[in-house]
């Protein structure tokens, strides 16, 4: 790409830089290098949480860094095959670049920087959506930075975002399914060091069985409380003549322990007339 189409507009924002207070500047100067050790320590946290996750979320989140390392590679591919000069030696005019200009071979097109922020970013937001209101906006941080502190052009990071987001995506979706493959593996192993990496995974649910009709904690249910509801009435109307059985008017339950009750006395009169015999 030909630079003189955003050589204008980088001149407006290294003025911009230039007329900026000292604070501005020196948050953007530490900003531009700090926005990358963010984004790795996100990588971590990513890669935590999901130790106690499914195996595939586990496989997103280890994959995030390797996509990202992929798409610097293929930035220092560009930059070998562009050789574009740094804008902070190329470009007449322009205020004085506040980071110190790369030198001689550290080419510009596209911005490390940038592809390395935006590969990040997509791959964070890939695997842990709930950040990517966060991650985004630090991968177009790193990427205006670099132009205001005077050490690239506009398309440099242009080029740079998209390049990083589209070859994280690509190697995110490829290996995914290897990788996934790959932590079910680990998680069986018997290396301490291995399954501690990869995590035990989601707890296995307890099987729950549905009880039998009738059952319930302590023996209890319908069936069990009809039982011993029958057994204990009879047994308590026999001894001691009360209850629904023997209450008057009740001409089933009455009649029902009356002949138990000459039963009971026509036994005693033959053991008695068996007893006189003998």
């Amino acid at each position: 790409m030909d630079p003189s189409v955003t050589s204008g507009l980088y001149r407006d924002i290294t003025d911009l830089a230039a007329q900026s207070p000292s604070w501005v500047r020196h948050f953007v100067e530490i900003g531009t290098e700090a926005v990358i050790v963010i984004l790795g320590f996100l990588f971590l946290v990513s890669w935590w949480r999901t130790r106690s996750a499914d195996s595939r979320a586990m496989a997103v989140a280890v994959v995030g860094p390797l996509a990202t390392a992929v798409a610097y590679v293929g930035s220092e591919l560009f930059k070998s095959a562009v050789q574009e000069e740094r804008p902070c030696r190329a470009v007449a005019g322009a205020a004085a670049s506040l980071a110190t200009c790369p030198p001689v071979g550290d080419w510009s097109f596209p911005s490390n920087h940038s592809t390395i922020a935006a590969a990040a970013a997509v791959a964070l937001a890939i695997a842990w959506r709930a950040i990517a209101f966060l991650t985004i906006p630090l991968a177009l941080f790193a990427a205006f930075s670099r132009v205001f502190v005077g050490v690239h052009y506009p398309h440099d990071v242009a080029v740079g975002l998209l390049l990083g987001g589209l070859v994280a995506t690509l190697v995110v979706l490829a290996l995914t399914r290897p990788a996934r493959a790959l932590i079910d593996t680990m998680r069986t192993s018997r290396t301490g060091v291995v399954v501690w990496f990869a995590g035990r995974g989601p707890a296995s649910p307890q099987p729950s069985f549905p009880q039998p009709a009738g059952t319930g904690p302590m023996g209890a249910g319908p069936i069990h409380e009809s039982v011993h509801g029958a057994v204990h009435g009879s047994v308590h109307g026999a001894v001691h003549g009360a209850g629904p059985a023997s209450q008057p008017g009740n001409g089933a339950g009455n009649g029902s322990l009356s002949a138990r009750v000459a039963e009971s006395r026509r036994l005693r009169r033959e053991k008695r007339r068996h007893s006189s015999r003998l």
